[in-house]
């Protein structure tokens, strides 16, 4: 998952091969709401990860991998 602020934070998840989108892209209002979009997409959240995702949203964009299982692959994917 590729998240940057514009007006608001935008989301968009990609494949493995990180240019493929695989949903619809969403628009978050927080930054809290990332770190929670990680957690519940399985995202590995030691406090290395955690860093990571929280000086992207310093910085105004980042990433995470996602460790989705099928079922919310697979609702990702329909949302489309």
């Amino acid at each position: 998952m590729h998240f940057m602020l514009r007006d608001s934070w935008h989301c968009q998840f990609l494949e493995q091969d990180p240019k493929t989108s695989a949903g619809k892209p969403l628009t978050l209002a927080a930054p809290e709401k990332i770190i929670e979009l990680a957690r519940r997409g399985g995202a590995e959240m030691k406090l290395e990860d955690l860093q990571a995702i929280e000086y992207g949203i310093q910085m105004g964009r980042g990433s995470v991998w996602l460790n989705l299982t099928e079922d919310q692959y697979r609702k990702l994917k329909k949302i489309r």
